[in-house]
């Protein structure tokens, strides 16, 4: 086992690997940009090392300062968290060619599954369900896109093949605007992830975000620990998740989870990963592999009492997965709410001083976050400052306990999104379970339009 990990990541995550760490006996490294000197996970680690100014490009996402903290340090591996550098392929390699253990995927997978035409054809040839597009890349003609398109049928999006985050993506309903949408996308690709390859899929109406956990080892053994519905979105962006999902039966669970478990085998993949898929009319459709953990896994974790963190350190060590897919006991029901800086319902960020924090607690409460009394939310980064996950022996339970941590936080001094979870979770549609991923963007537009009415 590693006697020493740098957590190449900020904020929750950090604390949230470095917890792991401290409870296997590692040291950790925390690199921190000068914004986050003063963090909590930067005071509780073992060493720590500033890696440059505030900007992400010049501190979290600057490779050359990390591989050198690593080195500085005596650090074996690095965990790459989630965000940032975590699925740069290029970042794994130079991690694993300067002597360094990369806790997550190879390198060669994250490049295959990072681009999203060459992980579709991965996963049609695995038997894994994709959403009906183009067999490939669309070609430079327009007269065949239009042919390829018609044989889709309308409406079709258009997607950056590099594309993730919700960007490089147009939804197109007619011929006369698919000319516009190839143009405009293409640039965005090539200006966002310098490749301009797009590709066209169906555009589903109302489909919900359904996606599955995997945890494989070098040895080719792997496992699912069941799904996560994160169909709560704004912006392309998840705010709330759960597992299991609703309404969806045990047989086609258990049918896609092998699926995406002989995926993993055929691909040789190796550590945590997620598989996204669309789910509509009782079929699931692939999107996209997130070659990483991810912001959601402690819901999975209180469901199945499986420590993902813990698990992906011992797969980066050699270890054998001591698990079968007939260990994973699937109990009760959570629910995560991010706590974002930002105003509810207009969704603009809120950085500041946090003057005033109280944490929730009581029965089946976790809360994951870095933040604390007097903390300075820096303006650099992504809003999310912390996640309540919420665990009830059925999904009743969990929103009963969730309502309360909701209402017992405390934080002023910014603005938080709490108020809209508290919506969230007294909405009947929510209640009733199901909700598309496009539910809550039409509940904030009906909101925002209602709000400037009143005005």
């Amino acid at each position: 086992m590693f006697e020493k990990i740098l957590i190449a990541n900020r904020g929750e995550i950090a604390l949230r690997i470095q917890r792991a760490c401290r409870a296997m006996g590692i040291k950790t490294v925390a690199v921190h940009s000068e914004a986050d000197a003063d963090a909590k996970y930067v005071k509780l680690s073992d060493e720590s090392v500033c890696i440059g100014p505030a900007p992400s490009a010049q501190s979290y996402l600057n490779i050359p300062a990390i591989i050198s903290a690593a080195e500085v340090t005596d650090a074996e591996a690095i965990h790459p968290g989630y965000g940032f550098l975590s699925e740069n392929a290029d970042f794994a390699q130079r991690v694993e060619e300067s002597g360094f253990a990369f806790i997550g995927p190879r390198p060669e997978t994250i490049r295959l599954m990072g681009d999203k035409v060459s992980a579709k054809n991965a996963m049609r040839q695995a038997g894994v369900p994709c959403v009906p597009g183009s067999d490939g890349a669309l070609p430079e003609s327009l007269d065949e896109i239009k042919k390829i398109a018609k044989s889709i049928g309308y409406p079709i999006i258009i997607k950056a093949a590099g594309g993730g985050g919700g960007r490089g993506m147009r939804v197109v309903h007619t011929e006369a605007a698919l000319s516009n949408a190839l143009i405009t996308t293409r640039n965005e690709a090539q200006a966002a992830f310098s490749n301009p390859t797009i590709y066209a899929e169906k555009y589903l109406e109302n489909p919900r975000h359904i996606e599955f956990q995997v945890l494989v080892d070098s040895y080719g053994n792997a496992v699912h620990l069941g799904e996560r519905d994160c169909s709560m979105q704004r912006r392309h962006q998840k705010i709330l998740e759960e597992a299991p999902a609703v309404k969806i039966s045990s047989r086609l669970r258990d049918k896609i989870g092998e699926r995406c478990t002989e995926a993993c085998r055929r691909i040789n993949y190796r550590g945590v990963g997620t598989f996204e898929f669309l789910f509509e009319n009782n079929e699931f459709y692939f999107i996209e592999m997130n070659t990483r953990l991810q912001v959601e896994h402690p819901v999975t974790e209180t469901v199945t009492g499986i420590d993902l963190v813990r698990a992906q350190i011992k797969i980066a060590a050699g270890e054998k997965l001591e698990l079968k897919q007939k260990d994973i006991i699937f109990q009760g029901h959570a629910i995560e709410c991010r706590i974002n800086a930002e105003d509810p319902y207009k969704l603009t960020p809120s950085a500041g001083r946090i003057l005033q924090y109280h944490s929730p607690g009581g029965p089946g409460i976790r809360v994951d976050t870095h933040v604390y009394h007097n903390y300075m939310v820096p303006p650099y980064y992504d809003s999310m400052i912390g996640k309540i996950i919420a665990y009830g022996d059925d999904r009743e339970q969990a929103i009963a306990r969730m309502r309360i941590a909701l209402s017992e936080m405390v934080i002023h001094g910014i603005k938080t999104n709490i108020p809209l979870h508290l919506d969230l979770l007294s909405d009947s549609h929510f209640l009733d379970g199901g909700t598309s991923i496009h539910y809550l963007e039409h509940k904030l537009a009906l909101h925002n339009k209602s709000d400037k009415g009143d005005r």
